[in-house]
């Protein structure tokens, strides 16, 4: 989760925000996962060890509703339907609850790889 990035300089500047948002929204509605329940972390790939390890740490009820989410999802691709507006996740039901803890994954993944490759200069 390392790279560069300008998120507190947009979000700080009004003019940047202002003209970022409406582009933001489209992509949010283009990718189309509310519409089918999701949220954003749930689409996450489990690919990697810290997403994998991110999942784990969730509390079991979180846990229990991202499957439930998921399978919800898969029942509205089976069906080639979407959800209807009143079920469809609304932005404010968006949250990020995975995110902070990949990033606290991501920390310790970083800091255990530093201390494996500390080099001893003794002699």
């Amino acid at each position: 989760m390392s790279g560069i990035t300008l998120v507190n300089q947009v979000k700080s500047s009004k003019f940047l925000s202002g003209l970022l948002q409406p582009v933001a929204n489209a992509f949010v509605n283009a990718a189309g996962y509310r519409k089918l329940g999701l949220r954003y972390d749930d689409v996450l790939r489990e690919e990697t060890d810290i997403i994998r390890e991110a999942v784990n740490r969730l509390p079991d009820n979180e846990g229990y509703e991202r499957v439930y989410r998921m399978k919800v999802a898969f029942q509205y691709s089976l069906s080639h339907t979407i959800a209807t507006k009143d079920t469809a996740l609304k932005p404010e039901d968006d949250v990020r609850y995975l995110t902070p803890i990949i990033d606290e994954v991501a920390a310790e993944f970083a800091e255990k790889e530093d201390f494996n490759n500390i080099k001893s200069y003794s002699k």
